[in-house]
């Protein structure tokens, strides 16, 4: 069988008649392509755009359809845009494009980067977890059974449908003693709650409240909130005005409590990029942020695209963030572990 030569030999100049490889042969032909510098010039200004765009998404007005917030919602996936134009770069054989990639490349690591690394670490005195069970849950029974074997010392419940109340009560009844649900929302313990109690978010019913678990280690302040639901509509953009009224008067109940240690559990319905929600991310940490692995999508459950279910806390040291198996819900449940 005839052996092929996967080399070419070089006729002329210095070292003529030594084989050469074909890449070489190809990097030759670019260093001489005059057009690689003219190239692409599209492409690099769309990567510049898109450097921009995540340098200044704070920028980004909110007046016409909320548009600031739902490009904030969806940041990190401005990502995607990264690899896509490398290719057309690489198919169209443009430097300038190559270049210029590094622009939105560079801004998404310094942006994200952080959450890529798994920054958990062992340890902890008390692990929490959210859930929106999804009101029209067909499983309510089941979602109780893998909650109540998640591991959490702390349950908040979010959506609670009256006539499914008993069914979770029932279902987590023998792994948390100590229970109180509050309108829509709920927490479940396996420490003694103490003064719980409605928080009034401006819904005109009860979808926020607080109660104080009783640790070895002290009181801490609980939170669980539910905020409004928001939309996508092409006639009206983004309709968030509810979730961000709710939001700031949460805000304003953080603020005011003068406990030293707080979480936060619930579905907030939005980011930690969101500005509309920075009358709450401004007073407390991520956990997911600050010891998760990965970005912790949590929303839809079937494909997760944005963390809009949140653990935050005050005065207690997040160690680890994740997300639990699936229910039946459109929400994943999440979970942490912190340190009093």
């Amino acid at each position: 069988m005839a052996r092929v030569d996967m080399t070419e030999t070089d006729h002329g100049g210095a070292g003529s008649g030594r084989p050469r490889s074909r890449f070489r042969t190809a990097l030759d032909a670019l260093r001489h392509d005059r057009g690689i510098w003219r190239r692409g010039i599209l492409l690099a200004v769309t990567a510049v755009a898109l450097t921009l765009l995540m340098v200044f998404h704070s920028d980004i007005p909110n007046r016409i359809g909320n548009l600031g917030s739902l490009t904030e919602t969806f940041l990190p996936w401005l990502g995607l845009f990264v690899p896509l134009l490398l290719v057309l770069a690489l198919v169209r054989r443009s430097a300038t494009a190559l270049i210029a990639l590094l622009l939105p490349a560079v801004v998404w690591l310094n942006l994200f980067g952080g959450l890529v690394a798994d920054k958990s670490a062992p340890g902890g005195d008390l692990t929490v977890a959210t859930h929106n069970v999804n009101a029209d849950n067909p499983d309510p029974e089941g979602t109780a059974r893998l909650l109540a074997a998640s591991g959490a010392d702390v349950l908040a419940l979010e959506e609670l449908k009256g006539d499914m109340v008993p069914v979770y009560e029932k279902g987590l009844a023998e792994t948390f003693p100590y229970h109180s649900v509050q309108g829509t929302v709920g927490l479940w313990s396996k420490l003694p709650l103490r003064a719980a109690q409605p928080v009034d978010i401006h819904m005109g019913w009860t979808r926020a409240m607080r109660a104080s678990v009783v640790t070895p280690k002290g009181e801490v302040a609980v939170y669980v909130a539910h905020l409004p639901s928001v939309r996508v509509k092409l006639n009206a953009g983004f309709t968030a005005n509810q979730r961000d009224s709710s939001a700031n008067a949460l805000g304003e109940a953080i603020a005011g409590d003068r406990h030293e240690r707080i979480v936060l559990l619930g579905d907030l319905n939005g980011t930690m990029n969101d500005r509309a929600l920075n009358a709450v991310t401004s007073q407390l940490r991520s956990t997911q942020g600050a010891a998760g692995d990965g970005f912790g999508f949590s929303w839809p459950a079937s494909f997760p695209m944005a963390r809009i279910d949140q653990i935050m806390v005050k005065g207690v040291e997040p160690m680890s963030s994740w997300a639990l198996p699936e229910t039946k819900s459109d929400h994943l449940p999440i979970a942490a572990r912190v340190k009093l």
